[in-house]
Parts: C-alpha cells; structure tokens; sequence
C-alpha cells in the first residue's frame, strides 16, 4: 500500500512539474507561431523573432564585450532617475511594426488611430509603481487585447490579409505609448534617493506588449476562422 501511494505521488509530481509545464510550452509555442504565420511569417522565423525578443530583452547576454544589449539609457532625469528604452520589450516591436506596415502597405491614419485607442485603454488600466514599474492587474490586462483585435477586424473586414499585421503593430505599440509614455512623468514624479531605471519597455511592459501584440493577432485568427467555417456552413 505504501508502495503504491509513492508510486502515485511520484505521479503526480511528475504531472505537475514535467508534463503540465511541457504542455503549457507547447500550446504557447503553437499560439506565437500561429500568430507570426498570420503575420505572413514562417515558424522558424517566428521562433527567431521570439527568441531575438527574449535575448535582447532579459540583459541574458549585457556584459558581453562590454556592450549592455538590454536596455539602452537615454537620459537622466532628476540625479536618480535613467531613462532608457529595451531592446526586446520597444525596439524589436518598433522595428518589426515598421517593417509590417510597409510590408502590407497598411493606411497610416487607421494606424495611428488603432494606436491611440488601444494607448487610451492601456492608459486607463495600467499604473506607475516606483518599485514594478508599470503595472496592471487581472483580468484588465486583457482589454488592450481585445481593442487592438476590433479595430483591425473593423478596419480590414473586407481585407483579413491585413487584419493580422496591424492587430500587432497596434497591440505592441499601442501598450507601448499607453503604458510607458503616458505614465513616464508621473513615475518620474516619484521622490527616489537612490539611481533607479525607468525603461520603456521593460520589466512588466515587456510581458505585456508581448502578449498583446501576439494574442490580438491569435483573436483576429480566431474571429476570421469563425467567419468562414459560418459561411461553409451556410452553404450547406
């Protein structure tokens, strides 16, 4: 009997810490790539761009030759604060945003107004916290999501090609200029004695910018899928 309870709790250790995380991986793995083939890219450059983020993001590889990767200082504010920008978390969604609306040759204004929608919603569940950084709490996180998927949607409902670029670019940049932009003064505003960073892009932003420009897309995925197999099954 003994024997047969560590057999089970070895079990469902194995459960819990091997396969649930393997899987989690996985379905993760299966939603990005499907995603960046939405985008018009492959899986293994999805995985590249991905994994270029992380890298140049997480300062995994700053110190090497001396050079930081991570984050990239722009100017001191105040004796304490250093104001940077990341790498993974803003320049790789700027540089990749760039290259998507050139690429579909998106409109400019709808751009610009997906920005500034979804910059509003993120603005409105997002607060500075001197010690975080830019924050939001469950389930609000999730609005920009949602909003930066409709505007594409209504944007380029007679287009779908297009719908899956500019979710991203507006997801991404959007969390970038409500998040960070918006809130940049009012962190400043904190009185610190100590040097303290304040990266755009970076820490919670960089997890936040990444989901939303990737689940906006999966969503848009979705909604179109749904849209066809409804119109399949009205033909029969």
């Amino acid at each position: 009997m003994t024997d047969a309870a560590s057999f089970i709790d070895l079990a469902v250790q194995y459960l819990y810490f091997v396969l649930l995380p393997l899987l989690a991986l996985y379905i993760a793995y299966l939603i990005v790539t499907k995603a960046f083939q939405n985008m018009g890219f492959t899986s293994l450059e999805a995985v590249i761009i991905v994994f270029a983020s992380f890298i140049l993001g997480s300062g995994i590889v700053d110190g090497v030759a001396g050079i930081r990767f991570s984050n990239i200082p722009l100017f001191t504010y105040h004796q304490f604060w250093v104001v940077g920008i990341n790498v993974g978390g803003a320049v790789v969604p700027i540089l990749l945003s760039i290259y998507l609306s050139i690429k579909n040759k998106l409109l400019s204004w709808r751009i610009l107004v997906g920005i500034m929608l979804v910059a509003v919603t993120t603005y409105l569940v997002t607060y500075p916290d001197p010690d975080k950084g830019i924050v939001s709490r469950f389930p609000f996180w999730i609005l920009p999501i949602v909003i930066a998927s409709v505007v594409s949607l209504a944007f380029y409902r007679k287009q779908k090609q297009k719908a899956a670029p500019l979710a991203y670019i507006v997801g991404s940049l959007g969390v970038l200029v409500g998040a960070d932009v918006f809130h940049l003064l009012t962190l400043l505003e904190y009185e610190i004695h100590t040097t303290r960073q304040a990266v755009i892009g970076g820490a919670s932003v960089f997890d936040m910018v990444f989901i939303t420009g990737i689940l906006a897309v999966f969503l848009d995925g979705f909604f179109i899928f749904q849209q066809k197999r409804k119109k399949t099954d009205d033909r029969y």
